[in-house]
């Protein structure tokens, strides 16, 4: 909700004089920053998985926010256009769908939480909340311990292979 302030009325000043006064300056507002998403401190770094991981860099206690996955909000054929073409450019896709009709493109994000691996046996849980992308420690995490994440039905359709390592993995994307 905006802020709602007083109309400045002309009081001491007279009619014609353009002089301001000390009741029409404006206090100056700090130009705010959006909060940042992340609740504990983690690194992005070479991983095991696949390509780049995220690790933590401190103790996660279980069921905690870990942090969020900010991006733009797009429609889902403008979500498969992007995948294929990140896909095709990078190899890497950092698209979220939050519902039947709209996906976040984290591609552009400086969130580390993007870079989580998918993981048969995964670390954190994905929730949607109010439009948002957060995730949460599924048991106490360690320090170096990589974050992962199941990434559930993806474009791939099962044609990529799972490289997670987990002892029920199950084999494919």
């Amino acid at each position: 909700m905006p802020t709602l302030r007083p109309a400045n009325s002309v009081t001491s000043a007279s009619v014609g004089d353009s002089t301001p006064t000390a009741s029409d300056a404006q206090p100056s507002r700090p130009s705010r920053q959006p909060a940042d998403p992340q609740k504990f401190r983690v690194r992005v770094a070479a991983s095991a998985i696949d390509g780049q991981g995220v690790f933590a860099e401190e103790a996660i206690p279980a069921r905690r926010k870990i942090g969020e996955v900010r991006g733009e909000f797009v429609d889902m054929p403008t979500a498969r256009v992007r995948a294929r073409e990140a896909e095709r450019s990078t190899g890497r896709i950092f698209m979220v769908a939050i519902s039947d009709k709209r996906a976040v493109d984290a591609t552009q994000s400086a969130d580390p939480l993007r870079f989580a691996n998918h993981s048969c046996a995964p670390n954190m849980v994905l929730k949607v909340q109010q439009g948002r992308v957060a995730l949460y420690a599924l048991h106490d995490i360690q320090v170096g311990e990589e974050l992962t994440v199941r990434y559930g039905a993806t474009h791939h359709g099962g044609r990529l292979v799972c490289r997670c390592g987990a002892p029920h993995c199950i084999g494919r994307l």
